[in-house]
Parts: C-alpha cells; structure tokens; sequence
C-alpha cells in the first residue's frame, strides 16, 4: 500500500510541475489520469519496492550530494589528463567484487560507476561488476571500496 501512495504522490507531483494549471478542470483532468495509470500499475503488477524504493527515501539525497562531489572531482581530474595528453592515460578493464545484495542497490552502483567520468560499467554479473576507466587511479577508488560501502549502506533498512 505505501508503494501504491509513493507512486501516486510522485505522479501528482509529476503532473503539477509539468501542467502549470490550477484550475478545477485540469486538476481533475490530472486525477484521473493519476487513477488510470495506478488502475494500469495494479493489472500489469508492477508495484513493488523495485518500482518504488521508498526505502532509499530518507538516505537518497545525502548519498546523492555524496555522488554529486565524486562526478565534479572525476569532471576535473578527467579534464586534466585529457589536457595533459595521452601519455597520463591509463586506459584499464577490471573486475570487482561488489557488496550490494538487492538488484536496485547493484543497480544503482553500477549506474553511479556510469554516471561518474571516465568510468563505464561494462557488465554486472552476480556479485562482480566489470568496468571500463580512462584512468587506472579510478580502479583504484573503486577497488578502496568507498561507493559500494555507500551504496551498501544505502540499500540496508
């Protein structure tokens, strides 16, 4: 029930900001389409703490800034060795043992990987993930372990 509420307070606040209409009209032109979709979400079954990780509500923005400073440091770092040219380029594939024991948490690591520049998560199978860096020092943070201890604390209840 509370994925059903998360999904339909999510949808509604979806369709405000993107109507920019207040009037009764569109209000319950919002509602029931708010209704079909969560009738749909029901049949198809598809509700679920996948779909909805209310969960990851409370400790998403501080792991979320977390990943913002890491994506503005990788940024820099990545714009330095490009400018330094291809001798400080260390292009290198690696194997890593992750902690993560939900999908969403292997998910989300693994899109973290992504997000940040110069890594590429390559594949993700069972409890290893293969990434692709510009930089060997990258495997190196990755191998210390500091994103998948986040993500790990951050996919625990």
């Amino acid at each position: 029930m509370r994925h059903t509420i998360s999904l339909s307070a999510c949808l509604a606040a979806f369709w405000l900001l993107n109507s920019g209409h207040y009037s009764f009209l569109m209000l319950s032109l919002g509602a029931a389409s708010i209704a079909f979709v969560l009738y749909l979400s029901h049949r198809m079954d598809v509700v679920d703490h996948e779909s909805q990780p209310v969960h990851l509500t409370l400790k998403l923005p501080g792991y979320m800034l977390w990943l913002g400073k890491e994506i503005i440091l990788a940024n820099i770092s990545v714009a330095k060795h490009v400018w330094l040219g291809n001798k400080t380029i260390s292009p290198t594939l690696a194997t890593i043992k992750i902690s993560q024991n939900s999908d969403i948490g292997k998910v989300i690591y693994a899109n973290s990987i992504t997000l940040t520049p110069g890594t590429v998560t390559v594949d993700l199978v069972g409890d290893q993930i293969v990434v692709h860096s510009l930089l060997r020092e990258s495997i190196e943070a990755l191998e210390a372990g500091e994103m998948d201890r986040r993500v790990t604390q951050l996919e625990s209840k």
